[in-house]
């Protein structure tokens, strides 16, 4: 079930995705070569401490997975595409990183994800980085009052196509408020005019290319 969110509750949410905000910026400024992954997390760890805000990672164990996810961050680096268990691993030159965090606060949670390049780029990295943000700018522009799902994952799949990348078909947006993860679910593909309609105030992360 599709839960609307109240203008205060938006607000709420809008808190906890400042932190998340805050934590990324901090664990990008950090990566730098030769830094490892799990120190990464120690530098998410101390932001959403700082701000009084719980991980809705740590502990998380949905139904396909072995053990609860050790990490308040998902740290995916070149050829991983997501959730990405930060480990010892130590940066290198060159590495295309996508680090993923989220945050509850004053019970509403947070979820975002950014991808950045430590050191020199290649540039199909970049051409990477830059079509999942225009697919991304693609499916908020397509998220409006009226439009259905299928509209947004069809813009998002359209630009990712369009840029030759394939879809991450297992996984994609989803719902977002009191939890991590709520109704309704938005694939990285779609067709137009399909699925439920956007609301006045729905609201979710997406996860393009």
């Amino acid at each position: 079930m599709v839960e609307l969110k109240t203008d205060t509750s938006i607000d709420a949410m809008h808190k906890a995705g400042q932190v998340v905000a805050s934590a990324l910026t901090a664990v990008r400024d950090a990566a730098d070569v030769g830094v490892s992954l799990l120190e990464l997390d120690e530098v998410a760890r101390g932001v959403l401490r700082a701000a009084g805000a719980a991980s809705p990672f740590l502990g998380y164990r949905p139904s396909f997975a072995s053990t609860p996810f050790p990490a308040v961050i998902c740290a995916s680096v070149n050829d991983a595409i997501v959730h990405g268990i930060p480990d010892g691993y130590r940066l290198r030159d060159g590495d295309l990183v996508s680090i993923d965090c989220g945050a509850q606060l004053g019970g509403w949670a947070g979820d975002s994800a950014i991808s950045f390049i430590v050191g020199t780029p290649r540039p199909a990295d970049v051409r990477l980085i830059e079509t999942a943000e225009r697919a991304l700018a693609a499916g908020i522009g397509a998220a409006v009052v009226g439009n259905r799902i299928g509209d947004i994952a069809h813009a998002i799949g359209t630009v990712c196509r369009s840029g030759g990348y394939g879809i991450m078909e297992d996984f994609g947006g989803h719902g977002i408020g009191r939890r991590m993860h709520e109704d309704p679910g938005v694939p990285n593909e779609g067709r137009p005019g399909r699925g439920c309609r956007c609301g006045t105030a729905c609201a979710w992360p997406s996860n393009p290319c």
